[in-house]
């Protein structure tokens, strides 16, 4: 008997989703023809033909990908090598000065040497 409940419930709630999907449909259709009327209106305003229109929004997706502006060098990921800034004299390491100091460093600090010496 649990499992024809179960099959009820989830016969119910299938169909409150179908009315809900179709509901939102119709507001959807609703909120969108005063602003295709609009379209439509500015369009012959300024004598836009459809296929311009088509042209320049495929010009516009392709470029900036439907609205978002083009990514930079930077936003992409890529990072370019850095030069290093310091190295050290005996073994002839280097480091960046980015991140984490490595341990030449940190022991040279410790014996109470500045870091500048080691200035590329």
């Amino acid at each position: 008997m649990a499992r024809q409940n179960y099959a009820t419930l989830q016969a119910k709630i299938n169909k409150e989703i179908e009315k809900l999907q179709k509901q939102a449909q119709v507001l959807q259709t609703k909120s969108r023809k005063p602003v295709i009327n609009n379209l439509v209106r500015t369009m012959k305003e300024y004598d836009i033909s459809p296929d311009e229109l088509a042209a320049a929004y495929g010009k516009v997706k392709s470029s900036a990908k439907a609205g978002r502006p083009a990514k930079s060098a930077k936003a992409t990921g890529v990072k370019k090598p850095v030069a290093p800034k310091y190295r050290h004299p005996a073994s002839g390491a280097t480091w960046t000065g980015r991140g984490k100091a490595p341990l030449w460093v940190v022991e040279a600090e410790k014996n109470g040497q500045p870091r500048q010496q080691f200035l590329i």
